[in-house]
This record gives C-alpha cells, structure tokens and sequence, in this order.
C-alpha cells in the first residue's frame, strides 16, 4: 500500500525488479579492448610450445654435432672385435643420458610432468640404456652396438609417437617423422651388423650427425609455421 501511495503523490512508477545480472558470463578483454577467445589463448600456448622446441632442437643439434666430432676424432677406428677405450666407453654412456636430459627439459617446457607417460616411457628407456652401456663398454665395441642399436630402435619408435600426437597442437613435425623411422631403421641395422667384424663406431657417428640434421630442418619447418602464424593472427 504504501508504495501505491508513493507512486500516486510522486508521479514515478515503482521500478521493475531487474534481473540479476551479477552470473552472468562476460567475455575476457585484451588490453586493447578485443575480446580474448579460447582461440587467443590457445595460439598464445603454442606458440610458446613452437619458441621452446625450436631452442631444445638447436641445442640437440650443438651437442650433436659435438659429440660426432668426438666420436670421429678419437674412436672412429674401433670395430666391434675392439674393446673400447675410456674416451669412447664415455661417449657411448653419454648419449642416452643427454637423450633423457633433452626429455626432461621438454616436459618442463610443455608443462606435462608425470602425465607424459610417453616421456616418461623414454626417460626410463634411456637410463636403462646408459646403464646397459656401461655393463657393455666392459666387452667389445660389437656388444655396444648391439645395445645402442636396440636403444636407436626403440627410441625412434617413441620419436615417431610423440611428432604424430604434435601434429595437431604444434604442427611442422614431418622431419621428426622421418627421423624417428630413420632411427628405427638404423637402429634395426646396428643391432644386425654388431656381430660383423668389421664394424664400427663410425656408423653410430653418422647416425647422430643424420639426426642432429633433422633437428635442424626441423627448427627451419617450426620457424616458417610460426611466421605464417603470426601473419594469420595480423590479418584476423
């Protein structure tokens, strides 16, 4: 009643009850006003994930390089009836444990932790290896082949696991592709010629330096996708 009266001697209707606006969902804005989709956030994640790549891939490609240019240097002779000497015992323990290095600083990257079960699969791959290879580096270079060739094998395959799952979140993962079959392929082959005499630790050189050339492409093929990215994301 009393609000009838106030509206009579007022001359102002009684204010329609509104409906609560406070849940209601509004978009997020940029700092220049633009709605930010989902779509915003995600190209901003990759494209960071694209950043990180490329700089772990160029670092594989040094240590890479680095080591075949040890390999050759010092223990390029050696062939599988050899034991091996101190200097390639600790390059042949080494590169596994770089491998599992490189994942690690991967995951850090991608933020994944203990829900990467395929990093996690090669990590242990990895240790399994070094570990294999310092029991090995006790017999002959032939024996060391044998466990790097199964190592090369098993770890292109997961190679090959991981740039297949990227394709559709990173993109530009054709050169892993390749060199995880190529690892696969060459590590089937290690394994078969370690019981040939004449073979030798230049082929695992020529292995990494084949791989450390994929990296590489790799980075170029990430570059290129990043630019066109950005030019896309211009446009829009």
């Amino acid at each position: 009643m009393s609000e009838l009266l106030r509206s009579k001697y007022t001359g102002r209707p009684e204010a329609a009850e509104t409906p609560h606006r406070g849940n209601r969902l509004r978009p997020s804005r940029s700092h220049t006003g633009h709605p930010m989709t989902q779509t915003t956030m995600t190209s901003s994640t990759s494209a960071t994930t694209t950043s990180g790549l490329r700089s772990l891939h160029l670092i594989r490609v040094a240590f890479s390089l680095i080591w075949v240019a040890l390999v050759v240097t010092t223990s390029a002779s050696l062939v599988s009836t050899d034991r091996p000497t101190v200097i390639a015992a600790v390059l042949l323990v080494v590169y596994p444990l770089w491998d599992v290095i490189a994942t690690v600083l991967e995951r850090r990257m991608a933020g994944t932790g203990s829900t990467d079960r395929v990093g996690t699969t090669n990590m242990a791959l990895g240790l399994a290896t070094a570990a294999g290879m310092i029991t090995a580096v006790f017999f002959t270079i032939g024996t060391a082949l044998l466990v790097f060739g199964i190592w090369a094998l098993l770890s292109g395959a997961i190679q090959l696991v991981v740039a297949i799952r990227r394709r559709r979140t990173v993109g530009a993962q054709w050169p892993m592709v390749i060199s995880g079959g190529q690892s696969v392929l060459a590590g089937a082959a290690f394994a078969a010629m370690s019981a040939s005499a004449t073979s030798s630790l230049s082929a695992v050189a020529g292995y990494s330096a084949f791989g450390a050339f994929w990296f590489l492409v790799s980075v170029i093929a990430l570059s290129i996708r990043s630019r066109r990215e950005k030019a896309l994301t211009t446009v829009v």
